[in-house]
């Protein structure tokens, strides 16, 4: 599936530490936000293997720094909440071929009369301005690379509105509308735009949404198989590695049991 066989080569910087941008213009560079765990750090190890150096973002830098050093990557501390946080991180990437805007999740779960604001501001600010802080600061290094490539990680919350989430799914159509104006407003210029939109995947999404609360995250899988971050992380590097003038405008990727968000087939 993934179109560039990994090159060993000497690596600018490896671990944790500031990356200095593209040393080795053969292995151009692919920045992952969220990149600790889950699909973030599925997409890495993905990216890494389709021949890119990776610049692996998050706040639990150390857990980023563990899968650098296991991929040749560099990892970096990204708060996408924090503006002075993603100034530095932007600032540290002289150079960069791919974006994967992935940071972002969930909180709460409750009907809109019982919305816990603080929950809301938190959903909007990391899905939202996450990714307009992060593709704003990225995407004329992209432009300037030739072929750039930004992949925002939506989810069918995207696409749809269901009941008690309407916190988390307003968040994702609102990344989802910034995502695809960005796809019109650049057309003709060197840089594509892929859209990628999950439906369960077995992460530690549901874990941050219900608070840490096990049983409930459990019960999300329960009696079907979900994705696994693999399944994107595949389904990503597939698209960035296409032509240069083939553009993936969305996929949208689910379990075969998974109709919708709020319809699933589980077995009992």
């Amino acid at each position: 599936m993934r179109a560039l066989a990994r090159r060993d080569q000497t690596l600018p910087l490896t671990g944790r530490g500031h990356y200095r941008g593209d040393v080795n213009a053969q292995r151009p560079t692919a920045v992952v936000t969220g990149a600790s765990a889950g699909i973030g750090a599925a997409t890495a190890h993905a990216l890494a293997a389709a021949g890119f150096h990776v610049v692996l973002g998050a706040r639990r830098v150390q857990r980023c720094a563990d899968i650098a050093t296991l991929i040749g990557g560099t990892a970096l501390p990204l708060d996408v909440l924090d503006p002075d946080s993603v100034a530095a991180f932007t600032d540290g990437i002289r150079a960069a071929r791919v974006l994967v805007n992935n940071a972002g999740g969930a909180k709460g779960i409750e009907p809109v009369l019982d919305a816990d604001e603080e929950n809301w501001r938190w959903m909007w600010e990391a899905n939202v301005l996450g990714t307009l802080r992060l593709t704003r600061a990225l995407l004329p290094k992209l432009i300037d690379s030739g072929d750039g490539h930004v992949v925002t990680v939506t989810s069918i919350a995207a696409l749809e509105a269901y009941d008690n989430g309407s916190g988390y799914t307003s968040a994702k159509h609102a990344q989802a509308a910034l995502h695809r104006t960005l796809r019109g407003e650049h057309l003709g210029q060197p840089v594509r735009f892929t859209e990628v939109a999950p439906g369960m995947v077995d992460t530690e999404f549901s874990l941050v949404r219900f608070g840490g609360d096990t049983e409930k995250a459990d019960r999300v899988y329960r009696g079907l198989t979900p994705l696994s971050a693999g399944d994107v992380a595949d389904v990503i590097a597939f698209a960035v590695t296409r032509p240069s003038h083939v553009n993936i405008d969305q996929i949208v990727l689910k379990p075969r049991d998974q109709h919708s968000a709020m319809r699933a087939h589980r077995e009992s």
